[in-house]
């Protein structure tokens, strides 16, 4: 086994299966404003941070106009579909399987406090990972590195700690290239594989499953 390290993990879309559900719940909240955004052009933003993905989509003058009630309506629409989404497949079993290697785990997310303890009832992971976090506990999220930064901090560790990210999404890549992590990722993101290396990912798995099965060829070996 290599030495320990702190392995950070997204959540959504990475652990739960919930992307293709956040980019259909930013449809409905964007139409209830009067703005209707082809729902595609939506997935390529899901993983960004709700504070900046208005202002992504289309620019600084739909943020000041509609950001704030796209937001929250964002979060009741996810609401509404909370039922729906479910852990893909072996994603507590990559929570189990980084344990018994002795690391330390973040499960770092983005997302509103109330969707984070959705997610790690659906996961039972409350008595796996030693610490987690939401949108409560940053300013600026992914693409920002502030996510990961304080994931390491809620562990007491320094922010250049030995760490391995693992994500989905080219948000979460270049969120852990900022933060200097590497960063393993799963395709449930729906990005293409060349978008994924480009942006700086070292290894990438069809699922968490396949992810566990080749643990010993990662930095979390």
């Amino acid at each position: 086994m290599t030495k320990s390290l702190i392995a950070v993990l997204d959540v959504d879309g990475t652990l739960i299966d919930s992307n293709y559900h956040h980019a259909l719940a930013w449809y409905r909240a964007l139409r209830s404003v009067g703005e209707i955004w082809p729902v595609w052009q939506l997935h390529r933003l899901i993983g960004m941070g709700g504070d900046q993905l208005v202002t992504a989509l289309g620019g600084e003058d739909l943020e000041r106009r509609v950001g704030d009630r796209a937001r929250e309506q964002q979060g009741r629409e996810a609401d509404a579909l909370l039922d729906e989404m479910a852990p893909l497949p072996g994603a507590r079993d990559l929570l189990l399987a980084i344990k018994e290697r002795g690391h330390r785990m973040v499960l770092a997310s983005s997302g509103k406090e109330r969707h984070v303890d959705a997610f790690l009832d659906k996961l039972d992971a409350r008595d796996i990972a030693d610490d987690w976090t939401s949108s409560a506990d940053v300013e600026a999220s992914k693409p920002a590195p502030d996510l990961l930064h304080v994931a390491l901090k809620k562990l007491g560790a320094p922010p250049d700690a030995a760490s391995v990210m693992v994500g989905d999404s080219v948000w979460d890549v270049e969120a852990a290239k900022r933060a200097g992590m590497p960063a393993i990722v799963v395709r449930s993101g729906g990005f293409g594989d060349d978008e994924l290396r480009d942006a700086g990912a070292i290894a990438l798995y069809d699922t968490p499953r396949d992810l566990v099965k080749a643990l010993d060829d990662t930095p979390l070996a």
